[in-house]
């Protein structure tokens, strides 16, 4: 079924009464211009500069569009549209809400009203002709008012747009290792709207969750993208208040949080919080919600350490090359134990759940496989390095 096209109230106007109206156009404007004046007190001012020059042409356009659209509905009023939703985005600039705007389309109907219906009867219209000639007019200045509230939000998009820009630079010069200069810290902070916390902590969530936990913390958090990173930046991590907001907005989410440091330090912070992440993400480190970073500096040693770690555990778990792959993880679980317990058999025992017999049992092997290295303090400590990269690397 074919829709039908919309049919505007000034289409049913005969194109002559056009001709009536025309004439009343310049003192129509002037009155408009000084009811406004009068009764809109954003502006009760001088009609100069740029100011008076927009509201002036609005009211002339507006004007002399409605008598162009009587004389040729056909037209439309596409291109005349730019006015208006210009009038709309200065307001977003002035940094007034719609309402003046609105109010001045109102009074500008009311005295247009007046003044065009009276210049129609003299014209010669009839009363049918008047009734669709007021339908004409408030409809027309819902179109007029409906461009402007396209213009203000198309503004208000561009201006976040800007506003987040900005807080996107200030993030980065914030994380900045070693750190940016404290004047062009404090440049960037103004140009954002952000108020410098002399400590902060940040949060590393992925780059589609950021959005979410954006919005759940408070207005104060600094929030955007570091590199492909969602990350906020929020001042009084350690407080109950704040870790309790924290946990509320990472409620379903996998996020790290940095130590809270100094703002000279953000960079060392970020860069924990945002391994932190990389290592649950990865499985290295098994958590769900909200981890603290520094409560996991040796999973990420070991997960940061990356070939090196590895070479590592070439090195030092040669001796288990030989065995069958069962074999070799209950060794490498056996020796993890013997350097965590040191050597005793009852407690590696009890955190195998195995019975002590075998335990001795696989101490013996330990010893045929390591011999020597077993009681030498630096071997055992890179052994444990070893035993927990590869741990890690399984995750």
């Amino acid at each position: 079924m074919t829709k039908k096209a919309k049919i505007e109230p000034w289409q049913a106007l005969p194109p002559e009464l056009a001709d009536a109206i025309e004439p009343e156009l310049p003192e129509a404007t002037e009155e408009i211009l000084a009811t406004i004046a009068r009764e809109v007190p954003e502006y009760a001012r001088p009609l100069e500069g740029a100011f008076g020059v927009a509201i002036r042409t609005g009211v002339s356009e507006a004007l002399r569009q409605f008598v162009d659209l009587i004389r040729d509905p056909g037209a439309g009023r596409e291109p005349g549209r730019d006015v208006y939703v210009g009038l709309g985005r200065a307001e977003l600039r002035e940094g007034r809400t719609l309402d003046a705007l609105q109010s001045a389309y109102r009074v500008g109907a009311r005295v247009a009203w007046r003044r065009v219906s009276a210049a129609a009867r003299r014209g010669g219209a009839d009363p049918e002709q008047v009734g669709l000639l007021a339908e004409a007019i408030f409809a027309y200045i819902d179109e007029l008012s409906a461009d402007s509230v396209e213009g203000y939000a198309q503004a208000q998009r561009e201006q976040e747009g800007e506003r987040q820009r900005r807080r996107r630079e200030l993030l980065a010069l914030l994380l900045a290792d070693p750190p940016a200069a404290d004047a062009e810290i404090r440049s960037a902070a103004q140009a954002a709207g952000w108020r410098l916390p002399r400590s902060a902590a940040p949060l590393a969530v992925a780059e589609t969750d950021l959005g979410r936990v954006g919005r759940r913390l408070s207005a104060d958090a600094l929030v955007a993208t570091v590199r492909g990173v969602g990350c906020a930046l929020v001042s009084g991590a350690a407080g109950p208040s704040r870790r309790a907001e924290l946990e509320r907005a990472t409620r379903g989410v996998t996020a790290a949080l940095g130590p809270t440091v100094a703002r000279a330090e953000l960079g060392q912070s970020w860069s924990l919080a945002s391994a932190a992440l990389r290592a649950v993400e990865a499985g290295a480190i098994e958590h769900e919600g909200l981890i603290d970073a520094e409560e996991h500096l040796s999973e990420l040693l070991l997960f940061e350490s990356g070939d090196l770690g590895e070479r590592l555990a070439e090195r030092r778990l040669a001796p288990l090359d030989e065995l069958t792959p069962a074999g070799r993880a209950r060794m490498e679980e056996t020796a993890l134990a013997f350097v965590q317990h040191g050597g005793n058999a009852a407690a590696m025992a009890r955190a195998l759940h195995l019975h002590p017999q075998t335990i001795r049992y696989r101490l013996g092997r330990l010893r045929d496989l390591f011999g020597d290295a077993l009681a030498d303090p630096d071997a055992r400590f890179e052994l444990e390095l070893a035993l927990r990269t590869r741990r890690s690397r399984a995750a």
